[in-house]
């Protein structure tokens, strides 16, 4: 099934401020919120979908590419939602509701634990190089990154073994601590991160010693990119989840990946068209002949009509690269030069000399022929 617009999900528009998303997530977030609606998939459903639109279109690079490409640029292994759990969901909240969860503040009290504070590991960048061909068909690849991992000694609790742990004694294992203040509008209470524990709700009496209580250490991941068709230089894929891990238990950061163009040997990229430059001789171009000219696809048969003039450009419809998240395809356009030799004999001299007198052979430029610039203009019309 097909994924919804974010906007849509949101009910904004595409023009909407960051102000507007954020306010309609947080409606949202309560209407759906599964404390609200216990056993309900649907509303369920509904939660994590705004969950995962937030998420892309809160973040300024995610949104830009989710507005350029749809979700090939941010989802289908690349950007966020897709992989998000319920955990992952709640680390929102401290930006949308000021900390801590809605639940707590509005109905005095939830079934979750909400005040541990989850990190997000960090992003990590790489260049992936890719051909013309690559790009055309899109491709996946495998690379290897050394990042950040959780440790495997303890798995990334940071503690040395399961007696190093105790229920801190400020917030009671809650991770979080309540303040009532009185003001002149009554007693107001207030929800913080536990300063004991920083939001953990356990403290450790015993480091790991591979980690030294951080739960992360260096690592090699082999990861598995799927590179969709038409992307271009320059373009930045995410894939949430592939970047650094978090420091006990949290949220791995995205992998970014840049792509990088390699050069081809005969044709040129020009957006989704393909550019290729022939060269024939003057006999050729004045009798016609056929050609074979490189592809995307491999080599193509193409027929020169006699009286042939150069910049003339010939089509290849279909040939050229498609549209990112589109099943429009490019053409490939052929530039066709007239080659003249730098240097003849004297028996080929002797033949010029004897052309250089026929009719046939003087210009006639605007007798039949366009110049190029018309024939340019003709083929974009």
């Amino acid at each position: 099934m097909s994924k919804r617009d974010y906007y849509d999900v949101l009910g904004v528009s595409r023009q909407a401020d960051a102000a507007e998303i954020k306010s309609a997530y947080r409606k949202l977030a309560i209407k759906f919120h599964p404390d609200k609606n216990p056993g309900d998939k649907e509303a369920e459903e509904n939660f994590k979908e705004a969950a995962e639109a937030y998420e892309i279109l809160s973040n300024q690079e995610k949104k830009a590419r989710y507005d350029q490409f749809g979700h090939a640029g941010n989802s289908g292994g690349f950007g966020g939602g897709g992989g998000m759990n319920m955990d992952d969901i709640f680390s929102q909240f401290g930006d949308i509701f000021g900390g801590g969860h809605p639940f707590e503040s509005f109905f005095g009290g939830g079934s979750r634990s909400s005040g541990r504070r989850v990190q997000k590991g960090s992003n990590l960048r790489i260049k992936v190089k890719l051909t013309l061909e690559e790009i055309a068909k899109g491709t996946e690849k495998k690379v290897k990154v050394n990042k950040q991992i959780v440790c495997t000694t303890c798995d990334g609790s940071g503690a040395k073994d399961k007696s190093s742990f105790h229920t801190c004694n400020t917030c009671g294992g809650s991770g979080s601590v309540r303040r009532v203040t009185n003001t002149i509008l009554g007693q107001m209470q207030t929800t913080s991160t536990c300063p004991t524990c920083n939001g953990e709700g356990v403290e450790i009496t015993a480091k790991c010693t591979t980690c030294k209580g951080d739960g992360l250490e260096r690592g090699e991941e082999t990861i598995t990119i799927n590179i969709p068709a038409g992307v271009s230089e320059g373009m930045q894929l995410s894939m949430t989840g592939k970047g650094n891990a978090a420091p006990r238990g949290g949220i791995p950061g995205d992998l970014i990946i840049l792509v990088e163009e390699v050069p081809h040997e005969s044709l040129k990229r020009d957006g989704i068209n393909v550019i290729y430059d022939l060269y024939i001789n003057f006999a050729d171009a004045a009798l016609g002949t056929s050609v074979e000219v490189p592809t995307i696809d491999g080599k193509a048969k193409i027929k020169i009509d006699a009286g042939t003039q150069g910049g003339k450009i010939l089509r290849l419809k279909g040939k050229g690269i498609p549209e990112v998240n589109s099943y429009h395809k490019g053409d490939q356009l052929i530039y066709v030069n007239i080659w003249t030799p730098k240097a003849v004999s004297s028996e080929e001299r002797e033949i010029l000399e004897k052309l250089k007198g026929s009719a046939n052979f003087k210009p006639q430029p605007g007798k039949s022929e366009k110049s190029f610039f018309e024939r340019i203009k003709e083929y974009f019309e």
